[in-house]
């Protein structure tokens, strides 16, 4: 019986290896993003956000929200890649304008899946810089590491922060308004920087857990407790002020100088901050969305990181690698 998927079958068999590798390359890389949103979530416990113990600093959403999510999410990962492979000549400023459509509409079908609920928002933006950045480097015959996705990132999206941050104009969303009172850049600085809060605090925090032998779980929670430390927040910045973000870094700090994961008592002392947090309202979204892209690039090879940007894009201080992808 001739069904649609020996039709399918027969056509991918007469398709070129030219052909068909663009699309794998998408589909795994698509099963990177799915995975990094999905450890975020499910990590627990993390201070002020949504995971298995509770709802967090959020009355609006719980895990049921973000599974919805991520399932209304995953089919625009392959999608941003194929359109990153097949403009991989655009130059990054203009790829920006046609890759902001594309996740403009993922960002309408997470909300329509999570009944308007926010549960994603900074990490379309991000994944979708990741997901297509790796696109544009296939459609190159390039290796994709962890240097090149920094550089393609910053490369597309570079000048959000001087065309719509430093713009001379009445601020429109938070992120400007956060800019204007207090200079920080936000998601828009983070991905112009290559996600550099991530790459240089998170990752290798990661990385020397997993060498260590303590599992992915503790090294996502010695990455959570680096971002939380370093990274200028602007989702704790909206909801406390520069007070709140001053109190979520001194406890990380607090915490990491105790010894981290280390600590015999990490997780009760961890789960002690996560109620700290729900009191005060304070969730480090934007750590969050740093974690998942920490875990999406630990899948790969450091490669070259010289030329990358060396300043973090938020700055405020107050008084396994055995399954890597390496290439297409």
């Amino acid at each position: 019986m001739l069904t649609s998927a020996a039709i399918d079958r027969g056509d991918a068999a007469r398709r070129s290896p030219a052909e068909t590798a663009p699309a794998r390359a998408g589909a795994r890389i698509a099963t990177l993003a799915v995975g990094a949103l999905a450890r975020e979530v499910l990590l627990t416990p993390k201070p002020g956000l949504v995971d298995r113990r509770n709802t967090g600093a959020h009355r609006d959403m719980d895990l049921g929200t973000f599974r919805a999510s991520i399932r209304a999410m995953a089919p625009f990962f392959p999608r941003f890649h194929a359109l990153g492979a097949r403009m991989s000549a655009l130059p990054g400023r203009a790829f920006m304008s046609v890759l902001r459509s594309e996740g403009i509409v993922c960002e309408r079908a997470m909300f329509a899946a999570t009944g308007g609920v926010n549960t994603h928002k900074g990490a379309v933006f991000a994944m979708g810089l990741l997901t297509a950045a790796a696109g544009r480097l296939c459609g190159r015959d390039s290796a994709v590491t962890v240097a090149a996705l920094a550089a393609e990132v910053a490369a597309i999206s570079g000048h959000l922060v001087g065309t719509e941050l430093r713009r001379p104009l009445e601020a429109r969303t938070a992120g400007e308004r956060l800019f204007q009172r207090h200079g920080l850049t936000g998601a828009r600085g983070e991905a112009a920087s290559g996600f550099l809060t991530a790459r240089a605090h998170a990752l290798p925090a990661f990385r020397r857990a997993m060498a260590a032998g303590r599992g992915e779980r503790l090294a996502l929670h010695a990455a959570l407790l680096e971002l939380m430390a370093e990274n200028a927040d602007t989702n704790v910045v909206a909801r406390g002020g520069l007070d709140g973000l001053a109190f979520v870094q001194t406890e990380a700090r607090a915490l990491r100088q105790a010894g981290g994961i280390d600590c015999p008592d990490y997780i009760e002392r961890l789960a002690r901050l996560d109620d700290a947090l729900i009191a005060r309202h304070l969730s480090p979204g934007g750590s969050a969305d740093l974690l998942s892209v920490t875990w999406f690039l630990s899948r790969f090879a450091d490669g070259d990181c010289s030329a990358l940007p060396t300043l973090a894009p938020n700055v405020y201080h107050r008084g396994e690698a055995t399954d890597r992808a390496t290439e297409c």
